[in-house]
Parts: C-alpha cells; structure tokens; sequence
C-alpha cells in the first residue's frame, strides 16, 4: 500500500492480523523479511533510525507517563521544546480544562505510570507530547480504546488536532472514529484483503461490513 503526503490511512482487524506489525516495520522495531519501506523516495533501511523517527510520533492505547512533572513528561526535556509551546499544546488538543483546574498548573508533579491522572487525562498528555514533537508521520494505535464514552469527544477532538497537515496511521478497534480516513485497510491473518473509504467498503458488504455491523449492533444493544 501507499500514503500520500498529509494523509490518514487506518488498519482494521482482528487480533494478531497484522496490525501493529506494520506499526514496528515503520518505526524500525523490525526488518521487512522481504520488500521494502519507502520515505519520500527513501528506503528505510538506509536511513539513520535515529533521525528518521524524530520525524515520527506515536500515541499509544496505553501512554507511559514518567515521575516528573506535566511538563517534563511534555517536553522529554527537548530542549528546542519550551514552556510556553508544551502549554499551547496541550491546550490545542483538549486539555485546557484539566490544565485550569490543576493548583500547579503544568508544573503538577507526576509519579511513574501517572496513575493520580484517569486514563483520559494522560492520554491528553500524551497528544501534547506529539504535537509538541511537531512530527511528520503520527502513528496512532489504539489511542481511543481505553477511554470511556463520555471522554471520546474531547478526545476525538484531540486527535482531529493532531492529525492537521501530518500523515497519520491509526490502527483502529473502534471503526467509528475512523470513518472519515483517507483510506482504510483491512487485515486478516498477515494479508490486506480489503482496502478503500468506509463508504466503499460498506458498499462492498465484505469483512469491514460484518465488523461494523457486529459494533453498530452491539452499541445500540448497550
């Protein structure tokens, strides 16, 4: 498959169909056994790691916080990142309230894994820290899968933030929050077997259909 420049392309399956090994061949965690990467006419494998994935951010369905402070978990202690900028982005990505009704503001202690925070609150922090990052390519796995109903909209809108003007891969298990995507590929056992926008693949009744249809169901049943 292929990305345009400014593109979302999102990956939809089962468990163990693929989906977060494509995830590890773009950030270099694996080799490709056979084939190869492309970044703007680049291979992948003769790039520097390093310096490809400071072109790269990644948001996590589970994000790590360290024991610091908002801020430094922010920043990564970057030093071209300042405070003013981990500030302004937070905010842009939904987290002007949970900013506004912290005593310390962005300076508010963090212990390791911050668990003091829900599960929505780092997962604002961390879309500050990608934002802040200002990557190219923003790599989402499963970034809304943990947060409850009630915190998706704040987040939705976060992500909407983030993705401005970046090419974003998402890996999705809500196929709700990715139906505006570009493109939508769907994996099954290792293979794409389908690809195209949401509207063509409901057209096309095939396995996205009977995924969507199977959450749609059971959303209303709820």
């Amino acid at each position: 498959f292929s990305v345009k420049q400014g593109e979302t392309i999102a990956f939809v399956g089962a468990t163990g169909s693929g989906k977060s090994t494509i995830m590890n061949l773009l950030l270099g965690f694996y080799r490709p056994q056979e084939g190869e990467i492309w970044l703007d006419q680049h291979p992948l494998s003769k790039l520097v790691k390093r310096e490809a994935r400071t072109q790269m951010a990644i948001v996590q369905q589970e994000p790590y916080l360290f024991t610091g402070t908002i801020l430094s978990n922010i920043t990564l202690s970057q030093p071209d990142i300042t405070r003013n900028r981990a500030c302004a982005a937070l905010r842009e990505v939904g987290g002007g309230d949970f900013l506004a009704a912290l005593s310390e503001g962005i300076e508010t202690p963090v212990r390791e894994k911050g668990n003091e925070f829900s599960a929505g609150e780092r997962q604002l922090i961390s879309f500050a820290r990608a934002l802040a990052k200002d990557p190219k390519i923003l790599v989402l796995d499963e970034a809304t899968a943990s947060i409850d109903s009630e915190t998706e909209n704040t987040i939705q809108k976060g992500i909407e933030r983030l993705k401005m003007g970046r090419t974003t891969f998402m890996i999705a298990h809500r196929l709700s929050t990715i139906r505006h995507a570009d493109q939508i590929v769907v994996l099954d056992h290792g293979r794409i077997v389908e690809e195209g926008t949401h509207d063509e693949l409901i057209l096309h009744k095939g396995l996205y259909w009977k995924m969507y249809e199977t959450q749609s169901t059971h959303a209303t049943a709820e």
